[in-house]
């Protein structure tokens, strides 16, 4: 079935020819029209929604379109077109009439099911929301009342369940005469329950459950209540007979969390929610003795409701808990926009829907399904289309219909293909020939007609795999038939093609070239590496999954720096990112040697040398003392050394002693730390080489990870091999006594046990103290009794002290 409505004059609006976003045709081309509005051609006014239809009895659907005439408009039936009956007729402003609807019966088919209004005219064709029809219901009671005892002053509660379209109202009787509402010991809720709150003896009588809407009335089986005596008035612990229930609602209807809830003497009824957010208080009401009515539901009402029973003037009380979700039907933020595009550029529209849940998106063109493919694009879990390289056959009303289980909306647009006369034929001949593994040289010849216009030419460019909307363009004189495209990735595939513009519009575009760029060997990988024992090495490098597409992946060499060959190669897949190295040579010096493979070779190498022997000196160390290396904590500033002294409670109570006798000049230390420890000698470039060399690489070189680490360190050699020193040449380093304590490069001081402590004079200790965290403070002019100095003795609890040992300039 179909009407159509009568053409009237209306003037069209003026297509402005559309610009380009390239810089150089950017003052050459006009802007695009833009705005038209998403219903200036075709759009509905009214749209049919959702209903429930009496079996027998009309219906009508409305449908009011909105467009350039001439409109016609037809109806579907679960996707399929309605045929012109008797049965049903299409009226003059586009809404349907059912005459008597029908269920299926006898071979006649059903009319309940999805309906759509479906307008066209001469820019394309748009379909309405789904309209929902169902006939009217009821079912019987598949749960009715119970008989009940209950005492004078307590609680009883009926309920009946029954199904039904549209939802059945729920009344109560007692006796054949309906319940008295204005009752206020009487509550009655939406959802089929009746609750009688003090009961009395009058209350006693049958109870019959009334359900009724459009298709039927039915009533319950009766239910009887009997009130016996009044209670012993014994104390009664609170308890909640009936708690919430979970919902599920869609907005804009009515909650009811129901809460039934005894105890001697009565409990106190409270909500709150279970994510602490208020309630609020519009639109709340409560009904009996702690019923919690929310109407005009929204999406902000969803959560968890807890109901709490509580005895008055004490902090004894019961909970019980339900979970409301309030869904909300698919809305529009942004709808799709009509524009107008010259022929072979690119056309996008968005939409942006909301919704609980989420919607989903589907776009249509022209009333039909349209999915990604060819030169068809969605995105942003399909909020946006992209149509590339348009033509006339794109030129269409496209709308996107949003969905989920609380209802669907739709929006559309159209799309205006503009094609001028005169424009010159596409760019021939079109080839791409590789130079490096970066470059791509791109040539082509001039279209055959209408060339005399032409102002100038835009490559395409693009990955061979990559969707048409991640091309990018390159402009190009007209007077130039080749480009030479640079800044690609190597052993890449690359798709090309070309346009000639005039100020008129694009021609239409080449036929699309394929080109590889040359590959190459892999750069050296940036290497890190981890001292993690006396014996063992860890090695840390970033992993290239791409070398595994390329047949490639990582070599590891290594050998002791005093021998020639090398150990390896290891071979590693692209994808490792780690490697460790053990049972080494504790006192050898190590060079690492890390490269990464493909077809096309070997690349450079990177290389580090690292020594185990810093980290065999820690280990020999004795437990009390437990040297630990820590890191600079500047890169251009030489290296602190750092003490941490972990003060014991036995360290404490002998200092506290040691002064209450007031020996003068004497200071409490460890004669772990004074044998091991002393501070460093000389400046940094002297120092021990293996100290240097621990963990493969000093802060400074770590910071450079990945841009500098291509090559190696010259000074790094220097200080691992320092170079035999001239006749004549002393030793930088001052010459240490044997019986001196050992330099104190990094500590840190655990707990000290009491036989580790020991005393000595005040002036010895500045003299030989390995640590200044443990100096003795000067004595006092006066002469009097040293003390500790408030940075050594006033912190006795805290669980680390540090303080700089040195400093070097």
């Amino acid at each position: 079935m179909a009407v159509q409505r009568a053409a009237s004059p209306r003037r069209p609006p003026s297509p402005r020819w559309p610009r380009l976003l390239l810089p150089l045709l950017l003052l050459l081309l006009p802007a695009p029209s833009e705005g038209l509005g998403h219903s200036a051609e075709l759009a509905f006014a009214v749209e049919p929604s959702d209903d429930v239809a009496v079996p027998g009895q009309p219906i009508v659907l409305d449908c009011k379109v909105e467009g350039t005439p001439p409109v016609r408009i037809t109806w579907r039936k679960n996707g399929v077109e309605l045929p012109e009956s008797t049965h049903s007729t299409l009226l003059a402003n586009g809404s349907l009439m059912i005459h008597h609807f029908r269920l299926e019966q006898g071979g006649s088919p059903s009319d309940e099911g999805d309906y759509e209004c479906v307008a066209q005219n001469r820019f394309g064709l748009v379909v309405s929301r789904k309209a929902r029809i169902q006939a009217a219901t009821m079912s019987d009671f598949h749960v009715h009342p119970q008989a009940t005892v209950g005492e004078e002053g307590g609680v009883a509660r009926f309920q009946c369940q029954i199904h039904g379209l549209p939802k059945p109202l729920i009344t109560w009787e007692k006796n054949r005469v309906p319940v008295d509402t204005d009752n206020e010991r009487y509550t009655l809720l939406p959802k089929g329950v009746l609750q009688i709150t003090g009961l009395r003896a009058e209350d006693s009588g049958i109870f019959h459950c009334v359900a009724s809407n459009i298709a039927s009335i039915r009533i319950s089986h009766g239910a009887r209540l009997t009130v016996s005596g009044s209670g012993s008035g014994a104390y009664k612990e609170p308890a909640i007979l009936v708690g919430p229930e979970n919902l599920t609602l869609t907005v804009h209807q009515t909650a009811v969390l129901e809460c039934v809830a005894t105890g001697n003497p009565r409990p106190i009824v409270s909500w709150s929610r279970l994510d602490g957010r208020p309630i609020g208080v519009e639109g709340i009401q409560v009904l009996g003795t702690g019923n919690l009515i929310i109407s005009d539901v929204t999406v902000q009402h969803s959560g968890v409701y807890v109901c709490a029973a509580n005895r008055p003037g004490t902090r004894v009380r019961r909970t019980a808990q339900g979970r409301l979700v309030v869904q909300a039907p698919a809305e529009f933020v942004q709808h799709p926009q009509s524009i107008s595009r010259p022929a072979g550029t690119t056309a996008m529209f968005t939409c942006q829907a909301q919704g609980e849940p989420p919607p989903h998106v589907t776009w249509l063109k022209n009333g039909q399904v349209l999915g990604p493919g060819g030169h068809v694009r969605l995105k942003n879990n399909n909020s946006t289309l992209t149509i590339s390289g348009i033509g006339p056959e794109d030129e269409a009303i496209y709308q996107c219909v949003a969905e989920n289980s609380a209802g669907s909306s739709q929006a559309s647009a159209r799309l205006t293909v503009l094609w001028a006369e005169g424009l010159p034929g596409p760019p021939r001949n079109v080839q791409a020939v590789s130079v490096s593994s970066t470059e791509v040289r791109v040539s082509w010849s001039e279209p055959l007609a209408n060339t005399k216009e032409i102002i100038g030419y835009v490559l395409h460019i693009r990955k061979a795999a990559d969707p048409p909307e991640l091309e990018y363009q390159e402009a190009v004189s007209k007077s130039t038939f080749q480009h030479l495209v640079s800044d690609l990735e190597p052993s890449t595939a690359y798709s090309f093609y070309i346009k000639a513009y005039t100020p008129r519009g694009a021609s239409s575009a080449s036929v699309p070239t394929l080109a590889s760029t040359l590959g190459e060997a892999p750069a050296p990988p940036p290497l890190s590496v981890r001292v993690l024992g006396s014996s063992s090495l860890q090695l840390l490098w970033e992993p290239w999954p791409r070398l595994a597409q390329h047949e490639g992946g990582f070599k590891l060499f290594y050998r002791p720096a005093s021998k020639t060959s090398f150990t390896g190669p290891i071979l590693l897949p692209g994808t490792v990112s780690s490697y460790n190295l053990s049972q080494l040579d504790p006192t050898a010096v190590y060079e690492v040697k890390l490269l990464a493979y493909n077809q096309h070779g070997d690349g450079n190498a990177t290389v580090r040398f690292v020594s185990l022997r810093g980290a065999s000196e820690r280990t020999a160390l004795s437990p009390p003392c437990d040297c630990r290396k820590e890191e600079a904590a500047n890169q251009t500033s030489t290296t602190g050394i750092v003490i941490g002294i972990h003060i014991g409670v036995t360290c404490i109570i002998f200092c506290v002693l040691f002064l209450l006798f007031g020996q003068r000049g004497r200071v409490l230390l460890c004669k772990d730390v004074e044998n091991q420890l002393s501070p460093p000698q000389g400046p940094r470039s002297q120092r021990d080489p293996g100290i240097l060399a621990l963990n493969g690489a000093r802060r400074g070189e770590r910071g450079q990870l990945g841009r500098d680490e291509k090559h190696v360190d010259m000074k790094e050699l220097e200080q691992l091999f320092p170079p035999a020193g001239a006749a004549g040449q002393p030793d930088p380093r001052p010459t240490q006594d044997p019986a001196a304590p050992a330099p104190c490069e990094e500590t840190q001081l655990s707990m000290l046990p009491l036989q580790g402590c020991g005393l000595m004079e005040g002036k010895t200790a500045e003299a030989t103290a390995p640590c200044a965290g443990l100096a003795a403070a000067p004595p006092p002019p006066d002469g009097g009794p040293g003390l500790l100095s408030e940075g050594q003795a006033a912190r006795p609890a805290e669980a680390r002290v540090t303080q700089p040992a040195h400093s070097e300039q």
